[in-house]
């Protein structure tokens, strides 16, 4: 049997972008381990800058699916990209839906998590079903009470607008001249600015819930750095140093991990840092990952374990913080070394379970779903 497909092979990989987008996942579950200790408060929280992970997350999908795919069209239909981005995200949706509903029970906490203890098994179950789907739930179905539009696996929400931004893009943004891009990005770029420093919050952290005012700001934190991510890989104009990796992997740390700027009397001191970040380093340090190279078969593994393990990670970690979360309050753990060497655990876990999820499940499925519906027998 010959194959008459649209199923195109993959082509090689920015090693370097891989690894950027795990040290990203990872410095995410760090910053949600301190975060249990903070209250949420965004003017002490410890690392305080890494929510903008999600928004490096943005950049690097634009650039990565640009590269990909715009130089492709001729060989796909819109619907053949859409399943090849299914294939590739949706299997570990599911996952993290099914693992958020298997450790929801050990959750409660009536400080924390009120509705939690009174949900009914029924209601959780349908919770897990919508979740497995990636549709938001309104606030009249939150089983958490922290209004999230994925309460079993709170981050889903940056998958909901991960596949708005796929959408967009195969609909007509693939079509824009550099021209038109740059004037689109550029839009986008003034809409995040106006809202970081005239805005109430002063930074991007947001986009879960379904509002209007939080689908503002997931909407606003994805313009830009997904369609500047395209239109950075259009132009192609990339930076390339010495030990690539580690340059952009400890610029990436350092604006993540910097202090809150301002108080709560200033807070467009923030905007404007949050501003510069997302608009200006993230595509250097993406334009330093594209343009590098690795010297050594070592930091090769590195990269592409961290590669590999980014997007299971950052997708099965949360309900994971949701038990320490529950644990941290219900047992009075202050910040010391109980709770920081429990929080290590939770890192350590995290990454387990991420990683077993990577071999056992996401590439098994996802290779018979390639070969089950992208390639087609003749």
């Amino acid at each position: 049997m010959s194959q008459s497909t649209t199923y195109l092979e993959s082509k090689n990989h920015y090693q370097i972008l891989d690894g950027l987008r795990g040290v990203a996942s990872v410095f995410v579950i760090v910053f949600h381990v301190f975060e249990t200790f903070t209250g949420g408060n965004r003017f002490i929280q410890i690392l305080n800058h890494g929510y903008l992970a999600v928004d490096f997350f943005f950049l690097l999908s634009g650039f990565v699916v640009a590269y990909a795919y715009d130089d492709r069209w001729g060989q796909l239909t819109q619907w053949d990209f859409y399943k090849r981005r299914l294939v590739r995200l949706q299997p570990m949706v599911i996952m993290g839906s099914i693992i958020g509903a298997a450790l929801f029970y050990f959750q409660v906490s009536d400080t924390v998590f009120p509705p939690l203890g009174h949900t009914p098994v029924l209601k959780m179950l349908l919770i897990m079903l919508i979740g497995a789907t990636l549709i938001p739930v309104p606030l009249s179905m939150d089983i958490r009470g922290w209004t999230e539009m994925h309460p079993l696996n709170g981050p889903a929400w940056s998958l909901f607008f991960e596949y708005i931004a796929n959408i967009l893009y195969a609909s007509f943004v693939r079509k824009f001249s550099k021209l038109v891009l740059s004037i689109f990005v550029a839009l986008s770029g003034c809409m995040m600015i106006a809202y970081l420093v005239t805005g109430p919050q002063g930074d991007l952290i947001g986009g879960w819930s379904l509002t209007k005012e939080q689908l503002f700001v997931g909407f606003t934190r994805l313009l830009y750095p997904f369609f500047a991510g395209v239109l950075l890989c259009r132009f192609g104009k990339l930076i390339k140093i010495k030990n690539a990796f580690f340059w952009s992997s400890l610029l990436l740390i350092i604006v993540l991990a910097y202090p809150r700027i301002g108080d709560e009397h200033h807070v467009w001191m923030n905007g404007i840092y949050d501003a510069v970040v997302v608009l200006v380093v993230f595509p250097i340090i993406v334009s330093i990952g594209a343009g590098g190279s690795l010297v050594n078969n070592r930091t090769s593994k590195i990269n592409k374990f961290l590669g590999d393990v980014s997007y299971p990670l950052y997708i099965t970690h949360y309900p994971i913080i949701y038990v320490y979360t529950a644990w941290v309050y219900n047992n009075k753990i202050p910040l010391g070394v109980e709770g920081l060497a429990w929080g290590a655990v939770v890192v350590i876990t995290s990454i387990t379970v991420a990683y077993a999820c990577l071999k056992l499940y996401d590439e098994p499925v996802r290779e018979w779903l390639k070969n089950k519906f992208l390639v087609r027998k003749s």
